[in-house]
């Protein structure tokens, strides 16, 4: 273990490593606070740089970036009531409100210090939990695979705030999507209309930059510009945030087994984290009714909860291929490009790349605090940036991103096609993030059913025969079911109440 700690010090030890990181370090601060660019999309415009640099260098840019934008979404947040992420909007008006009563330091060094606290949680879960589960998955078949990745996507539909048959659907595009070309096992062309692009299907990556950037772009077309931010000069950021860790501490705590829970979850994400721990803060709170009025409490634990989910998000990810939240699904992609396959082996092949992940993870959040503290002071110059510049380099940056990744035109279509679909889907309520898992897993889980049936000769009782199995398919079915015994329920219990409000 020793021989593998010091070859990954030496892997993370590289200039090319330092540098990747400090510059998605910067750009990730720089897009997580410009109001609507999401982490998601901060992710996905470094795939294409990605592309050039070495497997650690990237993942370094992948992690950095990831971790500063789900911050610095919070500064936005508080100081014009207008969240930088989606993480963040659990808790805007939370702390607006404190910027209101002169506590816009506060506010923002809770953000900064409680999310480097959460995100180093959520590595030490991500240490804890990944070996032990890589050594149960060596023992895993197609069958166990198989309904693995069905419970991931019943997952993703389970937790999507939107209707759940709107998930459902959603995810049923993004498996159809995976149906796309010749990669099947058949080897039969599928959906590809005689266009020989098509025979290769369609890449994860380009598909999930049109999503999320270019979808983000329209959106941003149509809505008015934020008003501009008042100039201000802040005090000392960190003052009081060890008086609060105590005052807090349980909260913290909460904050962050919630966000390692939640980031295990299929599809769940960072901001379905900050919303559940915010609601459980305010539930569980001696002072409820200062919620809203710009109290800490809310801010402690939705900040400590949110960061760490990102890091939580990545074990199924390493193990299974099985993606955590979106930015996770960007990693994937990442991953398979440099050669780390996901999978339990990756913990025994390539022990000193995991090890490397996991330092470069704790750096990313030793790094969020002088550097979000000097993000919350230039603040004023950032979010002045007007949207009519920001947006056409980001066009452009996905554009040529997509065209390197394939060196072909096909790869800038599919990026333009994806980000009106995301668009539409966002815009009729239709969640983005199950169509991306089907996109992702598509593939997983039609190997493993086809290659289960192969093995079995078409009988469907081996898939509930072996132990592990069975518990799966149980919860998969579960998952799968849910949705329907709910809507039943709603439905019965009105019918209820009114017949025994008759009988009265």
């Amino acid at each position: 273990m020793l021989n593998t700690l010091i070859e990954a010090f030496r892997l993370i030890s590289t200039w090319e490593v330092i540098v990747a990181m400090f510059a998605a370090s910067v750009y990730g601060l720089v897009i997580g606070s410009l109001p609507g660019l999401s982490a998601t999309m901060a992710t996905a415009l470094l795939v294409p740089v990605t592309f050039y640099l070495s497997p650690i260098a990237a993942i370094a840019t992948i992690v950095a970036a990831s971790s500063m934008a789900i911050f610095s979404g919070d500064i936005p947040g508080a100081l014009l009531r207008i969240p930088g992420t989606p993480a963040s909007a659990a808790y805007a008006d939370e702390a607006y409100a404190m910027t209101m009563k002169g506590e816009a330091e506060l506010a923002l060094g809770a953000g900064v210090w409680f999310s480097a606290v959460g995100g180093i949680a959520g590595v030490v879960s991500l240490m804890a939990l990944a070996p032990p589960l890589a050594e149960i998955a060596l023992s895993f078949s197609t069958f166990e695979y198989f309904w693995l990745a069905l419970l991931g996507l019943m997952c993703a539909t389970l937790v999507a705030r939107s209707s759940p048959v709107k998930a459902i659907a959603g995810m049923f595009i993004g498996l159809l999507v995976s149906c796309i070309g010749i990669e099947n096992p058949g080897g039969v062309p599928r959906f590809t209309f005689g266009l020989t692009d098509l025979l290769g299907g369609i890449e994860p990556i380009p598909a999930l930059v049109g999503v999320f950037a270019v979808a983000q772009v329209m959106r941003a077309m149509l809505t008015p510009e934020p008003p501009p931010i008042p100039r201000r000069k802040f005090g000392s950021i960190m003052a009081g945030q060890w008086t609060l860790t105590k005052k807090y501490h349980w909260q913290m705590t909460r904050g962050n087994i919630i966000g390692i829970i939640i980031g295990v979850l299929p599809g769940a994400g960072a901001d379905m984290a900050a919303w559940v721990s915010y609601a459980m803060s305010k539930r569980f709170s001696k002072e409820p009714e200062k919620f809203g009025t710009g109290h800490v409490e809310g801010l402690v634990e939705a900040g400590a909860s949110n960061n760490a989910s990102i890091a939580s998000g990545w074990v199924p990810s390493l193990l299974f291929g099985i993606p955590g939240d979106t930015i996770a699904a960007i990693a994937i992609g990442v991953l398979y490009m440099k050669g780390l396959n996901p999978g339990p082996t990756l913990f025994t092949e390539k022990a000193s790349s995991m090890y490397a992940i996991y330092l470069m993870f704790i750096i990313a959040n030793i790094l969020m605090i002088p550097l979000g503290i000097a993000m919350i002071r230039i603040a004023a110059y950032v979010l002045r940036a007007p949207r009519s510049t920001v947006m056409p380099v980001i066009m452009l940056c996905c554009a040529v991103g997509s065209f390197a990744i394939g060196n072909n035109m096909f790869g800038v279509v599919t990026v333009a096609a994806f980000g009106v679909i995301g668009y539409v889907m966002e815009a009729n309520g239709y969640p983005v993030a199950a169509m991306v898992l089907g996109i992702v897993m598509g593939t997983m889980v039609e190997q493993a059913f086809v290659t289960s049936l192969i093995k079995s000769d078409g009988s469907i009782l081996p898939f509930f025969e072996r132990p592990v199995a069975a518990i799966l398919a149980a919860m998969a079915i579960g998952a799968l079911l849910w949705p329907v015994m709910l809507w039943i329920w709603r439905k019965v219990k009105p019918a209820q109440t009114t017949s025994a409000a008759a009988a009265r």
